[in-house]
C-alpha cells in the first residue's frame, strides 16, 4: 500500500471538505497549510516519506491561493535535493465558479509536481456532458488534468455538489492504485 498524503490550503473550508474526500478515496494523511502559508517540520517529514502527494487549493484570481504558492516556494529546498523526484503526485482546485480558471490552477499545480520530477496522476474519467448530466453525476465539471470542483460562493461547506465530492473520492483512489503500481514492495 503506497502512503499518500493530501496536502492543501483551504481559506473557507470548503477545499478543506474536498481534501477530506479525496484522502477517504487514497486511505491517506491529511495535511494542512495554515492561513500564514506554513507547515510544521514534522508535515514537512511526511510529504518526504510519501510515496504519493496529492495538492490542493483554492483558485483565487486564476491561481492557487497566496499561502499554497508560498508551501511550493517553500519545497524548492526538496527541488533542489530532487527529494520528491518519482513520487507520484494528483491534485484538485475548488472555486466559486463553474470554470473560475480552475483549469490555470490544475496546470500550475501539474507543473510544480513536473519541476519536482514527479509522475503526474490525470481524473481518468470522461465528461459528464450529455442533456440528462446532472451536479450529481461523476466528473459533471468535464476535467482531465486533475480533480475540478464547484462551490458556489453563497454555498455552505455542506453544500458542495454531490457528484463533485463522488469525483474526489473517485481521484484519491485512482492517485492511490497508481502509487500503488508503482511503490517497492
Amino acid at each position: 500500500m503506497a502512503n499518500t498524503i493530501v496536502v492543501y490550503h483551504s481559506g473557507y473550508g470548503h477545499t478543506r471538505r474536498v481534501a477530506e474526500h479525496v484522502a477517504k478515496g487514497a486511505n491517506a494523511e491529511l495535511v494542512a497549510i495554515n492561513e500564514h502559508g506554513d507547515l510544521t517540520e514534522a508535515d514537512w517529514a511526511k510529504l518526504n516519506a510519501a510515496h504519493a502527494i496529492i495538492f490542493g487549493a483554492p483558485t483565487y484570481m486564476g491561481n492557487a491561493s497566496w499561502q499554497f504558492k508560498k508551501f511550493a516556494d517553500a519545497s524548492s529546498k526538496i527541488w533542489f535535493t530532487r527529494g520528491w523526484e518519482n513520487k507520484i503526485f494528483g491534485g484538485f482546485t475548488n472555486s466559486a465558479s463553474l470554470n473560475g480558471d480552475k483549469g490555470c490552477t490544475l496546470a500550475w499545480l501539474s507543473t510544480l509536481a513536473a519541476q519536482h520530477g514527479g509522475i503526474w496522476v490525470s481524473l481518468g474519467l470522461l465528461p459528464s456532458n450529455t442533456k440528462e448530466a446532472k451536479r450529481t453525476d461523476l466528473n459533471n465539471l468535464g476535467g482531465s488534468v486533475g480533480l475540478l470542483v464547484q462551490s458556489p460562493a453563497d454555498a455552505s461547506v455542506d453544500e458542495i455538489p454531490q457528484g463533485d465530492l463522488d469525483t474526489a473520492v473517485h481521484y484519491g483512489k485512482r492517485v492511490a492504485d497508481v502509487a500503488a503500481r508503482f511503490s517497492p514492495a
